[in-house]
């Protein structure tokens, strides 16, 4: 039996509104899940958004689109830098961040930003 990564187990207590876990709006939860790029990414809610992140913990990437609102929804660019779409549902909006994901983006790892393979010069 393998052991429920970090991403997994957040997306399982967001998905069943567990007590435990940050507040969403389920339609916008359940629309980024069913987003296989999104679903390997830390998902992590606060201040009516859903941002995405390429790691578990804090210090967070902030570095990848995320939804703000409900319905309708805006996809924002990182750190709010450009409004990608508004006015959107959240299955568009969901879509949208998957659109404009780096290609590189691929699993998040379990620990702070910067990844532990990166180089500080």
């Amino acid at each position: 039996m393998t052991e429920e990564t970090t991403v997994e187990k957040t997306w399982r207590l967001l998905l069943a509104r567990d007590p435990s876990a940050r507040r969403g709006n389920p339609a916008v939860i359940e629309a980024a899940y069913a987003e296989l790029r999104l679903r390997v990414l830390f998902p992590f809610l606060s201040h009516g958004c859903l941002t995405f992140h390429r790691n578990s913990q804090f210090p967070w990437s902030n570095d990848l689109p995320f939804i703000a609102g409900s319905a309708p929804c805006t996809v924002y660019g990182p750190s709010y830098s450009s409004v990608l779409g508004e006015g959107l549902t959240p299955k568009e909006a969901a879509a949208l961040v998957v659109a404009n994901l780096p290609l590189d983006c691929g699993p998040a790892f379990d620990g702070p930003w910067p990844p532990p393979d990166s180089h500080a010069d």
